[in-house]
């Protein structure tokens, strides 16, 4: 399941030129994240709670620097 072979690979609306983005497939009881510079490099495997829980807390400013 690390490759999410026919997955829509999605990347995130906020995606600049600096090259610091990732893309996430969704799958029932999966989340995959990649690096979209090296997508061949592996695939962080979430269970969608966990995937729920971080952005929730990205969204609360829980993860900014500072």
């Amino acid at each position: 399941m690390s490759d999410f072979p026919a997955c829509l690979w999605r990347t995130s609306s906020r995606t600049n030129d600096t090259g610091h983005c990732v893309e996430v497939a969704l799958t029932t009881g999966a989340v995959g994240v990649r690096d979209t510079k090296d997508r061949r490099g592996g695939t962080l495997v979430l269970a969608p709670e966990v995937w729920s829980a971080f952005v929730g807390r990205v969204k609360d400013g829980g993860c900014d620097r500072g």
